[in-house]
């Protein structure tokens, strides 16, 4: 391979000399025949690609391929290049050239909508590549290949899409080419000319310019003009397509030749109409492999291959899935129990305060009544209570009492009705209320229910609920 690209670099590559020709091929057939087994290696070691051999071989079938077409081979030609196709490169600019090769084989068959899929893989191969002129290239092909369907629509569609996007200038004038074969197919003769011209004043010159100029003026009558243009396609091109074209002109519209030479010029285009579809033959059996290829069963071997590793893998993740549900299954019950453990403490821990609470409150509250009774009784409360000073009287209340009033001003209670609920819990009599507070007799009454509603009670026990304050 590595003589096969010193020749390529001397631009011997496509020519005729047996010497290349056999270089490229024994190049080839060995690529192939390590190709193989590196393919067979990968079945074996799936995971371990052989990437530089598959490149190597890529190369190796676009170049032979190259030269089996030169050698006018497109059978020979379309099979190397389909097995480039098969060699599973990652080397997307060499497959966009190998599909480019197969839409040209494709065209010539005649097998337009064939061609347009084999551009379009091209495009999608260069896209990859970050070959975008090739790209761009590959859109005006399809657009030529929409041409030759009469899709007008379509292809000026695809035109546009290059015209606005693409700066290289040899795209942009094949785009203009193709607009001239659209008009031709079209019969808008006109715009042929047109645009033939404006190819030509920018120095670009081919054989299919010339020739759709010569059949747009052969069809508007204008015999000279064709006969002209048609007789410079035979001297600057060999492709038999254009030249059966020109000569089909110049047999019909030259008026100037004798007898002896429109004979000869027709016997020159049956030559050449004979060796054409010869070549057409050959095309379309290429054309034959290639779609044979498309349509072919896939090798379902590698299929099997995924699938069961798929299912594998499928089995393996339920049962770890099925693991690791039961694994938090048991951590969730022992979670559970270690929880309801933790309630349970905590019930019993709340009941314990609860029954403590219980037993200091009532604790409270008897020794409370103790002091009320002694309070109660004594000879002068006045001065055990500091009752004559409102503020000295509320602190030292709250220091024998359990601070009865700090609890007692919750209530919004005024001062008499604060005192009335200290002379109420050291069960004072009427007559002690009405001395101490001090409060009209008749009004004590009252007192005592406009006190109770504002604590919450009723004046009948009055007395338990300001002794259950305590505690």
């Amino acid at each position: 391979m590595a003589q096969a690209d010193s020749l390529r670099a001397e631009g011997r590559m496509y020519g005729i000399d047996e010497g290349d020709s056999t270089t490229l091929a024994q190049a080839y057939e060995t690529l192939k025949k390590y190709t193989e087994v590196s393919r067979q290696f990968s079945e074996i070691c799936p995971f371990i690609p052989c990437t530089s051999s598959l490149y190597t071989y890529a190369h190796a079938c676009y170049h032979y391929g190259r030269l089996l077409r030169e050698k006018d081979n497109p059978v020979e030609a379309m099979q190397v290049f389909i097995n480039a196709t098969h060699s599973r490169t990652h080397d997307y600019h060499i497959l966009g050239r190998v599909y480019s090769n197969m839409g040209e084989i494709a065209h010539l068959a005649s097998d337009f909508q064939l061609s347009y899929d084999m551009f379009e893989r091209s495009g999608d191969m260069f896209l990859q590549s970050g070959d975008t002129t090739s790209y761009y290239h590959c859109l005006n092909r399809m657009a030529f290949e929409l041409a030759e369907q009469g899709k007008k629509e379509e292809t000026l569609e695809l035109l546009r899409i290059v015209e606005t996007q693409c700066l290289d200038k040899g795209v942009l004038n094949q785009v203009i080419e193709t607009k001239v074969v659209l008009y031709e197919i079209e019969l808008q003769q006109d715009s042929v000319i047109y645009y033939s011209t404006e190819l030509l004043n920018r120095g670009y010159k081919s054989a299919t310019i010339l020739l759709n100029r010569a059949k747009a003026y052969s069809f508007k009558g204008e015999k000279d003009s064709a006969v002209y243009y048609a007789g410079i396609v035979l001297s600057m091109t060999d492709e038999l397509y254009d030249l059966n074209n020109a000569l089909y002109i110049l047999t019909n519209d030259d008026t100037t030749k004798n007898s002896e030479a429109i004979k000869e010029t027709a016997a020159n285009r049956a030559d050449v109409q004979k060796i054409i579809e010869d070549k057409r033959s050959k095309t379309a059996q290429a054309v034959q492999l290639l779609e044979q290829d498309l349509h072919r069963r896939p090798d379902l071997k590698w299929v099997y291959v995924i699938v069961a590793f798929v299912l594998s893998l499928c089995s393996c993740s339920i049962l770890y899935f099925l693991w690791r549900k039961r694994k938090q299954h048991r951590e969730l019950i022992k979670d559970l129990h270690k929880k309801k453990e933790e309630q349970s403490h905590l019930e019993n821990t709340i009941n314990s305060l609860s029954q403590l609470q219980e037993t200091r409150h009532a604790q409270i509250q008897k020794e409370a009544e103790e002091v009320c009774q002694l309070l109660g009784n004594s000879s002068d409360i006045r001065a055990e209570l500091c009752w004559n000073n409102y503020e000295q009287m509320c602190t030292t209340v709250n220091l024998r009492l359990f601070g009865i009033i700090d609890r007692l001003q919750s209530f919004s209670l005024s001062e008499k009705e604060m005192r009335l609920c200290v002379l109420v819990l050291l069960q004072a009599s009427t007559e002690q209320m009405v001395d101490m507070i001090p409060y009209a007799r008749s009004g004590i009454g009252k007192l005592k229910y406009t006190t109770a509603r504002k604590l919450g009670t009723t004046t009948s026990v009055m007395r338990s609920f300001i002794l259950n304050l305590m505690g």
